[in-house]
């Protein structure tokens, strides 16, 4: 099965989920989001293979950096989308896809829906 996830080795959900993938001899395609951040239209196709909405993907508890964006849940998508661009780090991990879809898999355990 192919696979594909954003990741950040210092996440431990990462950590996690990238551990139950190659568990099941899976080894997925990882993106270090933190080194190479996501494009507007990354962020926006991963959204809408999740069927969720761009305030799903926020990682608000990082309350400088969601104060440095200038952002609230009340945001539009345009400014959404800004942040994450601008603060990688506001992108809530992992974000993982396989053949059965694409999901937030926060808690860890939830990569197993897509397995």
């Amino acid at each position: 099965m192919k696979a594909w996830m954003t990741y950040n080795p210092a996440c431990g959900t990462a950590r996690n989920v990238l551990a139950t993938l190659r568990g099941r001899g899976i080894e997925p395609q990882i993106r270090e989001y933190l080194k190479q951040p996501l494009t507007r239209a990354e962020i926006t196709d991963l959204v809408a293979q999740m069927g969720g909405k761009l305030s799903d993907v926020v990682r608000w508890k990082q309350e400088a950096e969601v104060a440095a964006a200038g952002i609230t849940p009340a945001s539009g998508d345009a400014a959404l989308l800004d942040a994450l661009v601008a603060h990688p780090v506001l992108l809530n991990r992992p974000i993982v896809t396989t053949g059965k879809g694409t999901k937030l898999c926060r808690p860890s355990e939830t990569v197993e829906e897509l397995l």
